[in-house]
């Protein structure tokens, strides 16, 4: 077998721009079926995108045997159903981030993969990048020294009618945008969170439109984050940041989360400036063509279970901080 055919479960956006056409790219992939809420959904989705199967319903496509893999983009309250019944339907499973709406249900589908004996792997596209590789090689390598404080954030704006404006969705800043910079803390910081402090502005509808969060570390190391969904009029721009202190000096980069094409971040320490130019491809064609290697080869998911429910951890002590 040189090649996973992979079903799509849902129509989402983030399914059409980013995910589909990193499939298209991605190596031993065979984008096979789509599955709707509506035929007619998925079969324009087939048309466009030339996938071979179109179903009106999640349960056709689960009960397809040729259907290997399942790429899962639905709202995050219905995670923990789909995954788990695409696992016991013996498909592997990439799940949209964030996994799960806790640690609970995070638990509880990895242990079900385990069962069926599949994988399940959640989709942090930025993770696979070169940048994120560069940036973990200078930092082992000692060019800042020990990370003692990581600052990192992500606020977005232009949110109308959308499922992550609703609580009973699994909705709010936290869990749609706080998920990339908790991610990126926990895999630069190798210790375990001590104390979390946090702080939201809350909607009418009961979902974080705001939250800043502050970590102490076992190790001692700190780290802070902002993540938002209002940053203002202007429905085109969105905010990135992040900045590394290290005891030897420090790395600072303005590189949106998930970019591709050459990024860059500059190093100050006791030899100077430098700045590293990195090339990404598509980060989703990556991670695709990881989880291909993982079920074709036997390579360990880059984003392990034990690293997802440890992030899973964090968000539950961050929503109960600010009230959730």
């Amino acid at each position: 077998m040189s090649e996973v055919s992979w079903g799509i479960l849902g129509t989402a956006n983030i399914a059409r721009w980013a995910t589909i056409p990193g499939m298209k790219k991605a190596k031993g992939c065979r984008l096979y079926a789509i599955a709707g809420r509506s035929l007619a959904k998925a079969e324009a989705f087939a048309s466009e995108y030339g996938i071979e199967k179109a179903y009106g319903s999640y349960d056709e496509l689960l009960a397809d045997e040729a259907v290997q893999a399942v790429y899962i983009p639905l709202p995050n309250d219905l995670h923990l159903p789909w995954v788990k019944k695409a696992l016991e339907a013996g498909k592997h499973v990439l799940c949209e981030k964030p996994l799960a709406m806790n640690a609970a249900e995070a638990k509880e589908m990895f242990e079900t993969a385990k069962k069926n004996g599949v994988l399940l792997m959640e989709a942090y596209a930025y993770l696979h990048s070169p940048f994120m590789e560069s940036l973990k090689q200078d930092i082992a390598g000692g060019v800042i020294g020990d990370v003692d404080y990581i600052d990192t954030a992500f606020v977005t704006q232009g949110y109308k009618e959308d499922f992550r404006l609703h609580k009973e969705h699994g909705g709010g800043a936290l869990y749609d945008l706080g998920c990339y910079c908790t991610t990126m803390i926990l895999s630069l910081i190798d210790s375990d969170v001590a104390d979390v402090k946090a702080v939201a502005e809350f909607t009418d509808l009961g979902v974080d439109m705001l939250t800043g969060v502050i970590m102490k570390f076992e190790n001692g190391a700190r780290a802070s984050f902002n993540v938002g969904m209002n940053l203002g009029n202007n429905t085109n721009s969105r905010y990135d940041r992040l900045y590394i202190h290290g005891t030897k000096g420090s790395i600072r980069s303005g590189v949106e989360y998930n970019q591709e094409g050459n990024l860059s971040y500059t190093i100050y320490n006791a030899d100077g400036v430098t700045e590293r130019i990195v090339f990404a491809p598509q980060n989703y064609a990556l991670e695709v063509s990881q989880l291909n290697r993982c079920i074709l080869y036997g390579e360990t998911p880059h984003i392990t279970s034990s690293f997802s429910v440890k992030n899973a951890e964090l968000i539950d002590r961050i929503l109960a901080e600010i009230g959730y």
